[in-house]
């Protein structure tokens, strides 16, 4: 009977040993995975920064001019609090040419896309016009609402030079009465990103004073981010 209990102990022993053994090697494992994952952000990091910064400046220069404005435009960037455009703080990035007010870039989300949010680049004058609007990111259905994108169609450059003069039912597409053309089979997308157009331009002369005069908040570093 002494024998049974001691090789019953000596196999309670043994497991706990292997699952101890098992425990270290698994906690070993996820220390290095961190370090490796640490190491390989720190190693990538500013090359992330460099990428994130490049296409900024496509979007700019696509949308306005870059000869046009003679500031330091991510230095120049103000965090403002924006209900309309995404219920969150968003980045507003200023042009100015001579230390005149000129336009400012931002983004701003349409939040009731077919597939989702559709996040879009616009680009406003101070005369409260248009400078451009561009796709940034969408799940919008593939040979359909994805005609949003520059690429694959000129659909989203109607909304070049208009702005607030227009009167607001005209800020819809054709088939409810406005002046806007709907991607075909894509309605509920074209709504979408017709309203959020709209409301960034409500928001512009909502605020206009307040979007050129603040002192800058966003910090150099994260301007670009």
């Amino acid at each position: 009977m002494s024998e049974l209990k001691s090789e019953k102990k000596s196999a309670d022993n043994g497991i706990i040993k292997i699952s101890v053994k098992n425990g270290l090697i698994l906690g070993l494992f996820a220390m290095v995975s961190t370090g490796l994952i640490g190491f390989t952000y720190l190693m990538t990091k500013d090359k992330i920064a460099e990428e994130i910064q490049a296409a900024m400046d496509r979007q700019f220069n696509e949308i306005i001019d870059k000869s046009t404005y003679d500031n330091e435009v991510y230095k120049d960037c103000l965090l403002a609090q924006n209900d309309l455009l995404s219920g969150q703080a968003v980045k507003i990035y200023r042009m100015r040419n001579q230390q005149k007010s000129y336009a400012i870039f931002t983004t701003i989300i349409a939040p009731d896309g077919y597939s989702g949010k559709i996040a879009l680049a616009v680009g406003i004058y101070a005369n409260g016009t248009i400078a451009g609007v561009r796709t940034v990111s969408h799940q919008e259905t593939p040979g359909l609402g994805d005609k949003i994108e520059i690429a694959k169609s000129d659909w989203i450059k109607q909304f070049d030079e208009q702005s607030l003069l227009s009167e607001k039912e005209q800020w819809k597409v054709k088939k409810d009465g406005g002046q806007f053309d709907a991607m075909t089979g894509a309605t509920i997308t074209s709504r979408s990103v017709v309203k959020a157009v709209y409301n960034s331009l409500v928001f512009f002369e909502n605020n206009q004073q307040m979007l050129f005069d603040s002192d800058s908040n966003c910090g150099e570093t994260d301007a670009a981010n």
